[in-house]
């Protein structure tokens, strides 16, 4: 049970926030600093990712609560989401919810402040990255789950940290069409992902459904 949660987990996370295809964001973002100024950037940025990632799955549901939002209703509205991102990724697109529009990339900080925003939030930690981590976090029911859960989120954080950490030489050595095979490829599976959180969610919602 608990190597499917933390599989299911991982697959969602990962694709969300998949270090390769953000790593054109980093570099774009950061293209005037130094290698050491962006080793410190990537290590802000990782710090940023962890601090509101465990923020929102530690008091995402209760929050959902005071608007009286279900985690069901979330299932639903939060699969829509992370479905129109997955599909601009396989069409080779990015998602405004996390990237930003065009106007609002314009209007982003100067390259050494860009850790918390854009970068953490919303690129990284944006609507599909808070309904993933929440929707998880209500699987949780024994503290093995709890533990797993930390672990899958830490290990993708690290892999984050690793891939912004070495943002120019990974750029020197990682082809375009690698990362256009991986965007796809995450694409599709966070695509299935959604379809089966919108399920979900209206299986509980309208019973007939089931």
């Amino acid at each position: 049970m608990e190597s499917t949660f933390a599989v299911g987990f991982f697959g969602a996370l990962f694709a969300i926030m998949n270090p390769i295809t953000n790593l054109p964001v980093f570099l774009s973002v950061t293209q005037n600093l130094s290698a050491a100024d962006q080793k410190k950037i990537a290590m802000k940025t990782a710090l940023y990712c962890l601090i509101l990632g465990s923020a929102f799955a530690a008091v995402g549901s209760q929050t959902l609560g005071l608007f009286g939002i279900s985690v069901d209703d979330l299932r639903v509205a939060g699969g829509l989401v992370v479905l129109m991102i997955g599909l601009n990724m396989l069409n080779g697109n990015e998602s405004t919810s996390h990237h930003g529009t065009d106007g609002e990339k314009k209007s982003y900080p100067e390259p050494d402040t860009v850790a918390f925003y854009p970068l953490a939030f919303p690129i990284l930690v944006g609507p599909g990255t808070i309904t993933t981590l929440i929707l998880y976090a209500h699987h949780i029911t024994k503290p093995v789950e709890a533990i797993v859960y930390a672990g899958v989120f830490l290990f993708v954080v690290s892999l984050l940290l690793i891939t912004f950490w070495n943002a120019a030489w990974l750029a020197q050595r990682l082809s375009v069409n690698a990362r256009v095979i991986m965007s796809r490829f995450m694409g599709m599976i966070l695509s299935a992902i959604a379809i089966s959180m919108i399920a979900d969610g209206l299986k509980a919602l309208l019973p007939g459904l089931a």
